[in-house]
Order: structure tokens, then C-alpha cells, then sequence
């Protein structure tokens, strides 16, 4: 009895430390299993509200969407800063990588809201759509694996300590019985056989009926009336076992199909939710829009987008690109081969590179085409009707070459020159005549390069009058010593465009050679 009541002591001890050691493990790795989604679900988050930035073209949606990103950040590093107060020594040194990861992450964010904000939505999407970005996300993702790699087995030292647990109570059962066993020795002397047996199989009946349906039935061996009594007993607490195992699973059941319904509501809901935000933005761009899959099936499309094709509104997600084409055939805004434009079409997307291009419909509008491939497969193609921006460019350049016309074919020589640098930018045909050089040996170089230091000295006096008078119409007559036609006698009016400090501050002198009328003079 002594040494069995000593084995009871050790073994309850290192019971009770098993299931400290256990609740400890399992909470921790429960706070873990927590703390991963919560950061998982912030980082889609995030990723979300950045494409909404992306997307959107509207200040105010752009700040709307900013806001919800700094918000998502903060809860981000508060979920940080708590974890961070539970962490294990063990798992210091990954989670101390991890954070700085995604504190990165948090900072890479910032960056992009204040992109987006201060500069424009394009640079927004240039911060954040690249190789970097998508390291640190590949970065992050291998992190919060490493780490639940570390508590899964954490959870599973603790599922070894529960089982060392469950041997535990059972060595304290055994230990318990058998001290019991000792216990009625005694009585058993003293009392017939039979009773001690039915009391231990109506202990056990009692054990059963309290609840502990994992209890023991002695006598299961013998082969009389009590052993048959036994296992009676037995088949019942086996009954029970599975009655109760039967409920437990319906529960549980029930309650898994419960929280799947209301994730389901809630995914639905928020799903819904984004749908309108992007249909909202898609809506709101001044350009036409329109999604395609790998298939050439309309995942999306803006009004902008039919507006200039003239679609029906029974044109719509989950159509294709040959319904669409069709219609433009009868609108008569297409005129190709359907099947090969299908074609080229499927090529461009299965070859994953963006392209710009023209094109130039019927009825004289040019549609100016960017496409995107997306991830998954498909792509996004804006459309832009740029009908006046090339016909106002085709009518600058008339005007350009109209202008360059005349300035080339004036009797009087026109100089422009860099006014910062004094280089000479342009110099016309009566100019080189003038001059005496061709424009190649003039322009890019200064006066002291082409003149004498006297010649060189004048022209640079008169630019700095010039400077000072902002122009000099009036006619100033100076004699100039040209190196190749030699002294000259010039008429010159003068004036500048823009002003000091400008990129395009440059000095025009209009200069007519009076040489021979003032040889001729009396």
C-alpha cells in the first residue's frame, strides 16, 4: 500500500506539470493561429485598398481609398506590437525577421498612399506594380509559413504531451485500482466472494451512469454469473460511449455548418461590396475599358467603352469578343476578318506583353488602344477616342512647316540664340549668307568661336543691352568683322523670348547686310 500510494504521488505530479505544460502549448498556439490569420486577412487588405488606388482616377476615391489603407496599416502594427508580447524565446529570432518584413511592407504601403495622394493614381501603380513589391509579398508569404511551420509543431508537442497526459491518467487509474485492490483484501477474507465482485461491477454501473465512460469493467473474464453481469455492463458503457460520441459529432457538425454559412454571408457580402467599388470606378474614367479572360469571354466593361462602339446594353459580362465584333461590323465601325482579328487577339494574350497601338475607324474616328495582361490570364484594354488630339497635331505640323517656310526664305537673317550659353540655335539661309559660313559651322557654337575677340566683344555688348531692354526694335547699325567676307556694316533689331531662369530663354536677331548701300552712298 505504501509503495503504491508513493507511485500515485510521483505520477499525479508529473500529471499535474503535463497538463500545465499542455495548457500553456496549446494556448500559444492557438494565439498564433490566431495572430496569422488576422495579418493574412490585413495584408489582403491592404493589397485590396491599393488596387482600389490603382483603379480609381477620382481624387475622392483616391483618398477614400488611401484612408482605409492607413487604417488597415495601423491595425497591422497593432496586431504586430500584441504578438510580439507573446512570442517564445524559440521563435524570437524568425519573428523578429518576419516583423521587420512586414514593417517594409507597412512602409512600402505609405509610400504608395502617398503617391497616390500627392502625385497621381499612374504613380501609384508605378510604385507599387514591380518586381520589388511582389518580392516582398513573395518575402512575406515564405515568412508566415516559417512561422506556422514552427507553432504547427509546437501544436504537435502539444498533442504528444496530451498523450503522455492520457498515459498518465491511465497509470493513476491503474495505480488508483490497484491500491483499492489492496484496500479490500482484507475485506475480502472476511466477506464471501461473490459480494466483493458485484460491488466492484456495481461501482463500475455507478462510474458509468456519473459519466466516465472510459471507466473499466472488472470480472470481464470470468465465466460465471458475474462475469456474464460483467459484460453486460460492458456493452452498455459501450452503448453509451456511442450514444454520446454520436451527439458530440452532431454538434459539431451543426456548428461547422453554422460558421460556414456566416463566413459564406460574410464573403458574399463583401464580394458584392467590391464588385460595386469596381464597377463605380470602371464607370467613372473618361477612356473605355474592357476585361477579357484567357478566352476572350467580357469579364468587364465601362459605358465609355460602348459609347464608342455604339454596343447595346445586351452587350455585357459574359460575353464574348466575336459578339462584340459583329455588332461593330453592323454599326459599321469594323470591316476585318472577325476570325483572323480573333485570332491575333488570343496570341497577344497567350504572349502576356502590354501593346499600344491605333487604329482608325469607318466613320474617322482614331481610337488610340492600350493593352495589359492580367494575372490568372486575359487583359485589360482602356480605349481613348483621340480623333481631335492627332487632328490638332496634323494641323500643327502644317503650321510648323508653313512657318519654317518663310523664316527660311526672308531677304532679312534671323539668328536665335541659347541665351544662357550664348550658342547659336538657328541661323536661316540669308543668315549663312551673311555670315558667310554654312549653318552646320555656326550653330552650337558661341560668337568667340566664330568672330575675332573685337567682333566677339560687340555681339556680346549687344546681348547684354538686350538683356537689360528685354528687346531692341529700332534698327542699330554696327560694322563687324566677319572672318570670311570680312568687315561688314549690319542692320540688326533684337529681342528675346522668355526670361532668365526659364529652360527656353532664347535671343532672336533679325540682321540685314548694308555694306553695299553704304558703299554706294554719297
Amino acid at each position: 500500500m505504501t509503495i503504491v500510494t508513493l507511485f500515485l504521488l510521483v505520477m499525479s505530479i508529473h500529471s499535474v506539470r503535463l497538463q500545465g505544460n499542455y495548457r500553456h502549448m496549446q494556448a500559444d498556439s492557438a494565439a498564433a493561429a490566431v495572430n496569422i490569420g488576422r495579418v493574412n486577412a490585413l495584408i489582403y487588405a491592404i493589397v485590396m485598398e491599393s488596387r482600389g488606388i490603382y483603379m480609381s482616377t477620382e481624387p475622392a476615391k483616391v483618398k477614400q481609398f488611401a484612408g482605409e489603407l492607413v487604417k488597415r496599416n495601423s491595425e497591422l502594427t497593432a496586431v504586430m506590437v500584441r504578438w510580439e508580447q507573446t512570442v517564445q524565446l524559440d521563435d524570437l529570432e524568425l519573428f523578429a525577421a518576419f516583423k521587420q518584413r512586414v514593417m517594409q511592407f507597412i512602409d512600402f504601403r505609405q509610400e504608395l498612399v502617398r503617391r497616390g495622394l500627392e502625385i497621381s493614381p499612374a504613380a501609384a501603380r508605378e510604385w507599387g506594380d514591380n518586381d520589388a513589391n511582389r518580392t516582398v509579398r513573395s518575402n512575406l508569404n515564405a515568412d508566415l509559413e516559417a512561422l506556422q511551420r514552427s507553432y504547427d509543431k509546437q501544436a504537435r508537442e502539444a498533442d504528444q504531451l496530451a498523450d503522455e497526459n492520457r498515459y498518465a491518467a491511465w497509470y493513476l487509474f491503474m495505480l488508483g485500482l490497484a491500491a483499492l485492490v489492496l484496500a479490500a483484501i482484507n475485506v475480502l477474507v472476511m466477506r464471501d466472494s461473490v459480494i466483493g465482485r458485484l460491488s466492484d461491477i456495481t461501482q463500475a454501473t455507478d462510474r458509468i451512469a456519473a459519466g466516465d465512460i472510459k471507466s473499466e469493467v472488472p470480472h470481464l473474464m470470468r465465466n460465471d454469473e458475474i462475469g456474464y453481469l460483467a459484460r453486460t455492463v460492458q456493452h452498455f458503457r459501450d452503448a453509451v460511449q456511442k450514444i454520446l460520441e454520436l451527439e458530440q459529432l452532431e454538434f459539431n457538425t451543426a456548428r461547422q455548418r453554422d460558421a460556414a454559412m456566416t463566413q459564406r454571408d460574410k464573403l458574399n457580402h463583401k464580394y458584392q461590396a467590391k464588385r460595386w467599388q469596381l464597377s463605380a470606378a470602371i464607370n467613372s474614367m473618361p477612356q473605355g475599358l474592357i476585361m477579357l479572360d484567357g478566352r476572350a469571354n467580357v469579364i468587364a466593361m465601362n459605358n465609355n467603352y460602348r459609347r464608342i462602339y455604339n454596343l447595346p446594353e445586351t452587350i455585357r459580362a459574359g460575353s464574348t469578343l466575336e459578339k462584340i465584333l459583329q455588332h461593330r461590323v453592323k454599326n459599321g465601325l469594323f470591316s476585318g476578318d472577325i476570325v483572323k482579328y480573333l485570332t491575333a487577339f488570343l496570341d497577344r494574350i497567350a504572349r502576356r506583353e502590354p501593346t499600344a497601338y491605333e487604329i482608325a475607324l469607318n466613320d474617322g474616328r482614331t481610337i488610340k488602344i492600350y493593352e495589359r495582361p492580367m494575372d490568372g490570364g486575359g487583359l485589360v484594354s482602356v480605349q481613348e477616342d483621340v480623333t481631335d488630339l492627332r487632328h490638332g497635331q496634323r494641323m500643327l505640323e502644317r503650321t510648323e512647316r508653313f512657318l519654317a517656310t518663310i523664316v527660311e526664305n526672308v531677304n532679312e537673317g534671323i539668328i536665335a540664340k541659347d541665351a544662357r550659353t550664348l550658342r547659336y540655335l538657328f541661323v536661316n539661309k540669308a543668315a549663312e549668307k551673311i555670315i558667310g559660313m554654312s549653318r552646320a559651322e555656326i550653330v552650337g557654337r558661341t560668337a568667340r568661336e566664330l568672330f575675332s575677340p573685337e567682333a566677339a566683344d560687340l555681339i556680346e555688348r549687344r546681348d547684354q543691352q538686350l538683356l537689360a531692354q528685354k528687346q531692341q526694335l529700332e534698327p542699330i547699325i554696327d560694322s563687324i568683322d566677319s572672318p570670311v567676307r570680312g568687315q561688314r556694316v549690319i542692320c540688326a533689331r533684337r529681342l528675346q523670348i522668355g526670361s532668365a531662369g526659364e529652360e527656353s530663354h532664347i535671343f532672336v536677331t533679325m540682321v540685314e547686310d548694308r555694306t553695299d548701300q553704304i558703299g554706294a552712298g554719297p
